[in-house]
């Protein structure tokens, strides 16, 4: 039953015994630095939906699934509904398969825009409305980024607003040793030219800037699509970002071509990278952030998504022995600041009135916060209290997000399989081995042509 005590200021005056006394809330109303009066008002207007049910299928699992559940917890205590969450690591076929069956669950949690969009044009997700795309609009940073990434073609072929981000990675990053810094007396590069002076600064006081690794077994060749689909948005348009992923702009095409010279400025320069430009195609990417850590440094910076600590030496403390600062945009270029990322999508497959409800509730701060107090859970929603978030790393990471003009999703993520985990990454590394950026991107190119 909906309970009738989370209205008005008395939800803050709940107590924590109260609050807790299923052990399914994580924080009891009034703990933490969480957008309690806005929930307040939130459980004082949710509809009573005891007895109801809601199912999200997604990609996560332990521990974010349970972290998610307690995310949830809070939906049901203020609408009596029951939510049950499911992870799996086959979600991508099994998605497919349940909603082409007719088995689908209410909520599915796509990991890639592409797969939504596919079920989005076979008829198979349900359009959340105009209003809903306008509030994404109003309350994410850079929210027209998130509403395009979000508006698929239907059955019909007309565009509509399917799904909305829950859940965001960075990969716009540079890691660096600050005491390295320091010690050097090198300073945070605020601009494009200034990140490439520094590192001809590095080098002329025998430092080497850069570890860059590509490998990543059947996989190698993935980081330096990373920084090419970085350096794109900082040289071109989103519009223009748009049309290479959907290749209406030609891999070949001289913005592209340029792209790739510069990701060649950094990797295939001897001076600029650690081993050599020889290296970069042979480093597994887990073993490149190491070299920020010897002594002497083997380097000085390292380019990588938020996920990179994982690979750190054992016992590094982000924001003491290492830290990160935005990858920058160039001056000359005026196109803001632009972040390269990934994340999940909330999307309905099997509509209900309460299914209704809990999309809404994702519209809520708390909703939000109580996941970014235990996990590595980013968002660019803007109603949110930045204090909530577990450590100041993570703050650091959603306000990159937060101060963010434009937000581009991954590029070879969208691309077809065949070219986005094929011959992009293969094309990466013959590139750094010697082939020029011309041939590189033509032969991607004509692999594109073959499957049209």
């Amino acid at each position: 039953m909906k309970n009738t005590l989370l209205t008005g200021v008395a939800l803050t005056a709940l107590s924590a015994s109260a609050a807790l006394a299923d052990g399914h809330l994580a924080f009891a109303p009034g703990e933490g630095p969480f957008s309690w009066d806005a929930y307040a008002e939130y459980a004082a207007n949710a509809p009573d939906l005891s007895g109801q049910s809601v199912t999200v299928f997604g990609p996560w699992l332990n521990p974010e699934d349970e972290i998610f559940s307690s995310a949830l917890a809070y939906f049901e205590e203020a609408t009596g509904a029951d939510v049950t969450y499911t992870g799996s690591d086959g979600f991508e076929q099994q998605i497919v398969i349940d909603a082409e069956a007719g088995s689908p669950p209410n909520i599915a949690v796509f990991p890639q825009p592409g797969l939504a969009a596919n079920l989005a044009s076979a008829g198979l997700l349900t359009p959340l409305g105009d209003e809903m795309a306008a509030w994404v609009g109003d309350n994410y940073a850079a929210g027209s980024s998130w509403v395009d990434l979000g508006t698929y073609a239907d059955a019909e072929g007309n565009d509509q607003f399917y799904g909305f981000f829950y859940n965001v990675n960075v990969k716009s990053l540079v890691w660096y040793v600050p005491e390295n810094f320091e010690d050097a007396g090198y300073e945070i590069p605020g601009s494009m030219e200034e990140l490439i002076a520094l590192s001809e600064e590095m080098i002329a006081n025998g430092d080497t800037p850069w570890c860059i690794g590509l490998g990543s077994g059947p996989a190698t060749g993935w980081p330096a699509t990373d920084w090419v689909e970085d350096i794109m948005l900082r040289t071109q348009s989103p519009e223009t970002y748009d049309m290479w992923v959907s290749n209406e702009l030609p891999f070949n095409s001289p913005e592209v071509i340029n792209a790739l010279e510069t990701f060649g400025m950094f990797a295939k320069n001897d001076d600029m990278v650690s081993g050599g430009a020889a290296a970069v195609g042979s480093t597994d990417f887990r073993d490149s952030p190491a070299g920020l850590f010897t002594s002497p440094a083997q380097c000085m910076m390292h380019k990588q998504a938020s996920f990179i600590p994982a690979f750190m030496p054992e016992g590094v403390e982000i924001g003491v022995d290492a830290d990160f600062f935005y990858f920058p945009s160039f001056d000359g270029e005026d196109l803001g600041n632009p972040v390269l990322g990934g994340g999940t999508l909330m999307a309905v497959t099997d509509p209900s009135d309460a299914t209704m409800a809990l999309m809404e509730f994702f519209q809520q701060p708390i909703a939000h916060e109580i996941m970014m107090a235990q996990t590595g859970f980013l968002t660019p929603h803007t109603g949110v209290n930045l204090d909530a978030y577990k450590d100041a790393a993570l703050r650091g990471q959603g306000e990159i997000l937060q101060n963010a003009t434009t937000f581009r999703f991954d590029g070879s993520d969208l691309m077809p399989g065949a070219i986005g985990a094929g011959t992009f990454w293969t094309g990466m590394v013959d590139f750094v081995g010697g082939a020029s950026a011309e041939e590189v991107a033509t032969a991607i190119q004509e692999s594109w042509d073959a499957i049209k």
